[in-house]
């Protein structure tokens, strides 16, 4: 039997938004940083953008300035604050992936679609309306208070959803900020969209799709 959920709820960068930080980070750092070292440099920026989520509530802003300050000390390389700003300034123009529109159209003409999104209340509209379908609800961490994978973020979807963790299907790309923390809080019924964002982990019980193309199916639609 399918289930149908009341909710099917999203990560937005990443999973239904195009996360370009990868190709921001090469362009903005390549006069700094050699072509063979980028990789690394990349992940060692992403490493410190989850640890400045683990904490207390700050702005985003506040999130990616230090999370570049830290990666620039790091490489001892010199920060500029211009360089953060330029990143936090480019995240509401970023698109959806080419596969997201088609799929959750065909979702939502039956279930509810609700984000639950790391980004701040200035961002994450822009990006919600190139997503090409309608959303029931958008929760930031800045209304929650809390970044995911803090469970507060969730406790606040749900408590404002009025709903249960079995009521809702939550999709993402990202075991380690979404998966994850949906277990713990007890969202039996998650799926996985394997963008290469990281590895999975079956221990986690999840459905796996490749992309949001997929997530139709998954509901019997």
């Amino acid at each position: 039997m399918t289930f149908r959920p009341k909710y099917v709820t999203f990560d937005c960068y990443g999973t239904l938004t195009r996360f370009r930080m990868k190709e921001m980070s090469t362009d903005l750092f390549a006069d700094r940083i050699r072509p063979e070292q980028m990789a690394q440099f990349i992940a060692d920026f992403s490493a410190y953008r989850f640890d400045e989520v683990l904490g207390d509530w700050k702005p985003y802003e506040v999130v990616l300035k230090n999370a570049v300050r830290r990666l620039c000390r790091k490489w001892k390389i010199q920060y500029f604050d211009s360089d953060a700003q330029k990143i936090y300034d480019a995240v509401p123009t970023w698109g959806p992936h080419g596969d997201v529109a088609a799929g959750l159209a065909k979702v939502a003409k039956e279930i509810p679609l609700v984000i639950l999104s790391n980004a701040s209340d200035d961002q994450i509209q822009k990006n919600v309306a190139m997503l090409g379908a309608p959303f029931h609800r958008v929760y930031t961490a800045q209304q929650a208070q809390a970044y995911k994978p803090r469970l507060q973020a969730f406790e606040y979807m749900l408590d404002s959803l009025g709903c249960n963790p079995e009521d809702v299907l939550h999709v993402s790309s990202s075991l380690r900020y979404d998966l994850m923390s949906a277990d713990d809080i007890g969202i039996v019924n998650k799926v996985f969209v394997n963008r290469g964002h990281g590895p999975g982990n079956p221990a986690y019980r999840y459905t796996e799709i490749q992309d949001i193309g997929g997530l139709p199916g998954v509901v019997g639609l």
